[in-house]
């Protein structure tokens, strides 16, 4: 394993989260205010709780994995992206670096930022509600496994992608309306059954339901379901980037 330069590349892309401080860390403590003040406060004040847990509190955990899903494809996409506008990556492929160890050191960086503003979050979400984490280890788990996941998936598109519009196409059009759909601001049991049994093919709404779990133990569906899902996309992920990767599927040619 290549320390030195795998390190490189996480240092090099953990300082473009300096460079735009103001988009990587208080873009989302004013997202996240809006939230509460939209859905907290105006929804809020109509749907008082859900299962036994105010409204207000219930939407905390979607929210984090709305800004982390959104921001780990993002970081990684952009990451792997950038090198190949610019034609800088052939530099990146001539180091003596295996392609997991250009991936991990790409993923592991844009995994730590999504997981710095998921703790920014938590602690902006304190002070509007009551916040209470019946399982932080487990949730510290699932955020860590989402983020790196996630991280992988976004890195496959930068990888596939070839100009700007295709790199905003899958998060913009797919991740957003499935992270909404999936139960992040309400439970699907509130839903007729038909749209129940639909929602159930939604894969964010096994993310979102594993991590309100280990919030205020309520979910859609069971956390090893979550847990076991979430795994099978993370290997999945890392299996085709390391084999494209490797292959050199729109880098080399």
């Amino acid at each position: 394993m290549n320390w030195h330069g795998l390190l490189s590349i996480y240092l090099h892309e953990m300082d473009r989260m300096r460079r735009t401080l103001f988009q990587s860390i208080f873009s989302p403590i004013i997202s996240t205010s809006l939230y509460f003040v939209v859905f907290g406060s105006a929804i809020g004040s109509r749907i008082t709780e859900i299962d036994g847990v105010s409204y207000g509190s219930f939407i905390v955990p979607g929210m984090i994995m709305l800004t982390i899903l959104t921001q780990s494809i993002s970081n990684a996409s952009f990451g792997i992206f950038f090198p190949k506008f610019t034609n800088t990556v052939y530099e990146l492929l001539a180091a003596p670096l295996s392609s997991f160890e250009i991936i991990l050191g790409f993923v592991g960086a844009a995994a730590t930022k999504s997981l710095i503003i998921g703790c920014i979050i938590i602690a902006t979400a304190g002070i509007f509600v009551d916040l209470h984490i019946e399982h932080p280890f487990i949730m510290l788990f699932f955020l860590v496994l989402t983020s790196i996941t996630f991280a992988l998936f976004g890195f496959m598109i930068g990888v596939w992608a070839d100009n700007f519009e295709k790199l905003q196409l899958i998060p913009i059009l797919i991740i957003t309306p499935l992270v909404f759909l999936g139960g992040s601001f309400y439970s699907i049991n509130m839903l007729p059954e038909f749209w129940q049994k639909v929602s159930l093919l939604n894969p964010v709404l096994y993310l979102v339901s594993g991590f309100r779990w280990s919030f205020y133990e309520i979910a859609d569906v069971s956390i090893y379901t979550s847990l076991i899902t979430i795994l099978v996309f993370l290997f999945s992920c890392l299996g085709i980037l390391i084999y494209s990767f490797a292959k050199g599927y729109k880098i080399k040619n």
